[in-house]
């Protein structure tokens, strides 16, 4: 009997080491950081060119020895471009996979529903491009777990509106702008304020939903009146529509938009010769000749066998500052890393040089790209 007991105590011992090491955070030199990213579905390229980044800069620095004797170990998850799936995810990696950090989602919505599971298991978030307002703050003030690396809409929204007086003398604007889009009605507000604050007008504000594909009758609407730009504050999906319908009907007064445009899929949807005079605001300009940005861009070529584009180089900084901040965390666990992140100075990306502020957003510099036969032909900073 006490030899069955042994032998039954053993088997309980040994079933009982095998679920500790199924529920841990994984093994003691790794550390584990969780990537829930839109890699399928309607804004899919955006997902996909933040995780290239981000796994370029996670094999350099593991390369390099990883952070604090420790390589770091990505949990990647697509949420398929879906908030609901987004925050599901956001729960699977803080409860069962024991990440330290977040990275992801790419879009502002999807980002926001993962709050309240950053907030609840005390694990920092941190997004590479979600620009709307509220991402960092609301009407309780700081979101302590949240932070991004990007700026937001109403930056962008004040940047184009000021570019479009500045940079191109346009007094008179129409605003083309997706209604059901909380990104879109966004920008289009920043846009508004300060371009009237800068004495233009504008004669006409038209509104589409997402998954519209003819424009024709708005663009028919405005193409009689008088203005010198058109504004389309949405994403690459129906902006390459509005282009090339716009551009068919004969209008070729130059087209703003934001970093929603910055996709190859506007060239396949509007067509080259469309994307001419085209111009919008962006966290990252291929033209850029600083040793770093033509370092990455080698680097990423010789991985992917492709030109980086901007969410690419958000997901590469991304990595790195979440790396940065991790190094520099009292202890390798949620509430130290937020607080490290949360005392970032100057660090240096490829997008630029950023410290994050009291709201845990960059201070830091915008582009302007300019297009030309679909060809990026120009860029302008304008900075903080």
């Amino acid at each position: 009997m006490k030899k069955i007991v042994s032998v039954i105590l053993l088997f309980v011992m040994a079933v009982t080491l095998l679920s500790g090491c199924s529920g841990s955070a994984g093994s003691s030199d790794e550390i584990r950081i969780g990537v829930n990213y839109e890699l399928s579905g309607n804004v899919a390229t955006y997902g996909q060119s933040s995780v290239e980044g981000i796994k370029l800069a996670i094999e350099q620095i593991n390369a390099a020895g990883g952070v604090k004797g420790k390589k770091i170990k990505l949990i990647e998850y697509d949420n398929k471009s879906e908030a609901a799936e987004a925050t599901t995810l956001a729960t699977k990696l803080m409860t069962q996979d024991k990440v330290v950090a977040v990275l992801g989602p790419a879009t502002s919505g999807a980002f926001k529903a993962t709050e309240p599971v950053a907030r609840q298991n005390k694990v920092p978030i941190i997004s590479g491009s979600a620009t709307a307002d509220d991402v960092t703050v609301d009407d309780k003030g700081v979101k302590e777990y949240v932070f991004r690396i990007c700026f937001n809409d109403s930056y962008q929204g004040s940047a184009m509106a000021q570019f479009a007086s500045q940079g191109l003398n346009a007094a008179k604007a129409v605003i083309i702008m997706d209604s059901s889009s909380d990104y879109s009605k966004g920008l289009a507000d920043n846009f508004t304020k300060t371009f009237e604050a800068a004495g233009g007008t504008i004669v006409a504000q038209e509104a589409y939903v997402k998954g519209d594909t003819d424009f024709n009758a708005i663009l028919t609407k405005i193409k009689g009146q008088d203005f010198d730009v058109i504004f389309v504050p949405g994403y690459y999906e129906e902006a390459g529509l509005i282009i090339k319908q716009a551009r068919s009907q004969g209008i070729d007064q130059p087209i703003l938009g934001a970093d929603g445009f910055d996709s190859p899929v506007l060239k396949d949807l509007a067509g080259a010769e469309a994307l001419t005079k085209v111009y919008y605001s962006n966290h990252y300009s291929s033209l850029d000749q600083d040793p770093a940005v033509l370092k990455f861009q080698e680097d990423f070529r010789a991985k992917y066998n492709k030109e980086p584009d901007a969410f690419a180089a958000l997901g590469y900084d991304l990595a790195k500052f979440v790396v940065d901040g991790i190094s520099r965390a009292e202890k390798i666990e949620g509430e130290s890393i937020k607080n490290a992140l949360a005392a970032t100075k100057d660090f240096e990306g490829v997008t630029g040089k950023f410290s994050i502020d009291e709201n845990h957003n960059p201070v830091k510099s915008i582009v302007v790209i300019g297009l030309e036969n679909g060809e990026i032909a120009s860029s302008e900073k304008f900075g903080q």
